[in-house]
């Protein structure tokens, strides 16, 4: 396909200069608008708009705000990997992601919390404050059974990182295909699950799909890994078990989220708590813009983005 002249590239809104930088060779034209001022009148024939992974409901509200100043608007583009936050978008309006740039990231948060609550880390940090030498038996991801509730780019990223270290991995999905078994299927493995992962989107099925009837299907001692999105998992259920001593868990996400300085969550006995961190690291920015930049440029040839979702 002939690219078109300059002049009738389509126009892209972008939040910063590096979105500018980053939409350089992707065919199309830039206008940088911060998130949170109103776009200028030479911008409002913009038919995509990139945007933050807005994981907050300002970030959202100024996006929509965006959008409801560009009448021409056909993509957004989500420098995250979720979209269940867009679902006031106007119709006609395609979403994209920058699925695949926070995977890798976040899979290796997984890993990092379940190997330091199986080998008790946080516990010997606190001997190691007190200088107490002083430890007990720790448990293995070698030959532990491990169960990943989504079987998207990061459930993948997930299996990947989790099977050099000798566990058996599961990964579970809505639907099963060749290598993810389904979530019908996933719930009658639960009973033999040492390590539970949810990585999964968050759509009105699968809000609290982490219930009070799921948590006591767990062994004793299981360890509940939250890397997805906070409402994925009951967090009164939640608390409850770790109160009660039963289960292990380690969360980058909560529900609420920003979690408030007086939540039980907190000071709750068995709990590795991060705050949202898993995708924040060196380069992250970098990947989520060569993601972005491949949906526009995908865009501007009049092509489906390839992590095009709506």
């Amino acid at each position: 396909m002939p690219e078109h002249a300059p002049e009738q590239q389509p126009l892209v809104v972008v939040p910063d200069a590096d979105g500018a930088a980053a939409l350089a060779s992707a065919g199309v034209r830039t206008a940088v608008v911060a998130p949170e001022d109103v776009v200028p009148e030479q911008a409002r024939s913009a038919r995509a708009l990139v945007v933050g992974p807005a994981e907050s409901p300002a970030e959202v509200e100024a996006a929509l705000a965006q959008v409801a100043q560009l009448p021409d608007l056909q993509l957004l583009v989500s420098l995250g990997q979720g979209s269940e936050q867009w679902g006031d978008l106007r119709e006609g309006v395609g979403i994209a992601t920058a699925r695949g740039a926070h995977g890798g990231s976040t899979a290796e948060w997984v890993l990092t919390a379940v190997l330091a609550q199986l080998r008790l880390v946080p516990e010997l940090l606190d001997a190691q404050r007190e200088h107490r030498w002083e430890g007990r038996q720790a448990r293995t991801l070698l030959r532990s059974r491990v169960l990943v509730l989504g079987a998207g780019d990061l459930g993948e990223n997930v299996r990947a990182r989790l099977l050099p270290f000798g566990a058996s991995v599961t990964v579970a999905a809505r639907t099963a295909r060749d290598g993810v078994v389904s979530m019908e299927v996933a719930r009658e493995l639960l009973g033999t699950t040492d390590v539970l992962v949810v990585v999964l989107p968050l759509t009105d099925d699968t809000r609290h799909v982490v219930d009070a009837e799921l948590l006591a299907a767990l062994p004793d001692g299981a360890l509940v890994v939250n890397a997805g999105r906070g409402p994925l998992v009951d967090t009164s259920a939640l608390l409850a078990e770790l109160q009660g001593g039963r289960l292990q868990a380690a969360l980058d996400v909560t529900d609420p989220e920003p979690l408030p300085a007086d939540h039980p969550l907190w000071d709750a006995p068995g709990l590795l708590l991060t705050p949202h961190v898993a995708g924040n690291t060196e380069g992250s920015g970098e990947r989520a813009w060569s993601q972005a930049a491949e949906q526009v440029a995908a865009f501007a040839r009049g092509q489906r983005p390839p992590n095009q979702v709506r």
